[in-house]
């Protein structure tokens, strides 16, 4: 019985090869014991990876699918391994089958430990990317909203821009009316102390009064002249101010 045993264990075809079943359950084990070495070591450059950059699947996907793909193998070939050390012989003076049985059943073991925290990596990683996406999402808005800020400041400061220029347009405006009343003054000052003269110098003369008559009717239609000339002037402004407002 214990030869038979024997034979089952050591002698089932030739070695495992580069990673999967088919050899025997002692070559299964090792290369199983080295897939959880190589997968534990994964697992922690992912981890300090992630403490040590914002993206750490971004900046190794190799790694991570590396380390996934080498602890389905593990489970697959626990699967095998459970199948062999079932169809071990009994032998009650070794014991192999409890043997087999704990080894087994310890890789397993191990191998789902690894498998959760590969999981718990990889949720922590799709919260950061949801996270970081939400932020770039945050400040696309806010850079959006700082443009549109800056565009009204640009509006508000052309406003003022045009609203001061008009103003100096109409201050010239008034500036150049002030200045024509003004012209308009000195000549009605002028024409009075023309009429007096002529006046003085008619008189003298004794002249009659249909010529006093017409100078007075030219001295009235002076004075609508001058009239006509401010209303048309004060017309000016007010238009000045109404199309630069």
């Amino acid at each position: 019985m214990a030869t038979m045993a024997a034979e089952f264990v050591g002698g089932r075809g030739g070695g495992v090869g580069g990673g999967g079943g088919g050899g025997t359950l002692s070559d299964i084990y090792q290369n199983c014991k080295r897939l959880l070495l190589k997968s534990r070591d994964g697992l922690e450059r992912l981890e300090r990876l992630e403490y040590s950059s914002s993206s750490s699947l971004d900046s190794s996907p190799e790694l991570f699918d590396s380390v996934k793909r080498d602890i389905s193998q593990i489970l697959s070939l626990c699967t095998e391994m459970d199948h062999m050390w079932r169809s071990i012989p009994a032998d009650p003076a070794k014991s192999q089958r409890g043997l087999w049985k704990r080894k087994v059943e310890q890789v397993a073991e191990e191998a789902e430990s690894l498998k959760e925290s590969l999981d718990r990596y990889s949720l922590r990683y799709q919260r950061r990317k949801q996270e970081a996406q939400e932020r770039a999402e945050l400040l696309g808005r806010a850079n959006g909203e700082s443009s549109h800020i800056l565009r009204i400041f640009d509006e508000e400061a052309e406003a003022r821009q045009s609203v001061q220029s008009s103003s100096r347009m109409l201050e010239e405006a008034y500036a150049t009316g002030v200045a024509i009343l003004s012209k308009y003054s000195e000549q009605r000052d002028h024409l009075k102390r023309a009429q007096r003269k002529a006046l003085d110098v008619l008189n003298r003369l004794g002249l009659s009064n249909s010529v006093l008559r017409l100078i007075e009717r030219r001295n009235r239609v002076d004075r609508w002249i001058k009239y006509a000339g401010m209303v048309i002037t004060i017309i000016i402004v007010i238009m000045v101010w109404r199309w630069t407002s």
